[in-house]
């Protein structure tokens, strides 16, 4: 499973950084020097044949640059709170530019598992069950969003509604990896919303 760790921005200066929307909770790990980040197909859509890519030129008689399968950093810092990032062979902003909107991640199996027994990634929820104290069935884990306040459990009701769940102790009683399932309390009319 491919875990989105970024979404590349626009080009910061001529030489090919550019910013990086980070979404991951280990940036330093994930855009360290050398990693290989793989590029997620059909976000950027690649420029139809004999059409240069947007801003990137191509040498005399050469193909226009597009968006590769992998992506290495060279190196990346921290900018006015914004992550930037060189890839290998981005040396350019008219080449940087062509990455606009690429999201990059890394593979699941790549990804060493929370050392605290209560944090979990993303991946380890999706696809759980979500049931009542009772045991009721309430509905799936269709996705996390991370919220300000709170991240959020994206529940995927029966019906096919969805439900937002603070992902909170007062709420999420208990997270059981092993038995497929997240036991919620959610108060009274809050899966009705």
């Amino acid at each position: 499973m491919q875990l989105i760790v970024g979404r590349i921005g626009k080009p910061h200066g001529i030489r090919g950084e550019v910013t990086v929307e980070v979404r991951t909770d280990e940036p330093e790990a994930r855009f360290a020097p050398g990693m290989v980040l793989r590029t997620v197909p059909g976000v950027t859509p690649p420029a139809p044949p004999g059409d240069r890519a947007p801003g990137a030129t191509a040498p005399e008689g050469g193909e226009p640059f597009r968006v590769p399968a992998e992506l290495v950093v060279e190196s990346a810092r921290w900018h006015q709170e914004r992550m930037l990032v060189v890839f290998e062979g981005i040396g350019d902003r008219n080449v940087a530019e062509v990455l606009r909107g690429t999201l990059v991640a890394v593979d699941s199996a790549d990804v060493a598992p929370p050392g605290d027994p209560e944090e979990f990634h993303d991946h380890q929820l999706v696809g759980l069950a979500v049931v009542g104290p009772d045991g009721d069935r309430l509905g799936e884990v269709a996705r996390i969003d991370h919220a300000p306040a709170s991240d959020l459990l994206v529940v995927r009701r029966p019906e096919g509604r969805t439900a937002l769940i603070p992902f909170v102790k007062a709420i999420v009683l208990e997270v059981d990896l092993a038995g497929g399932r997240v036991v919620v309390d959610p108060p009274a009319g809050l899966l009705d919303l």
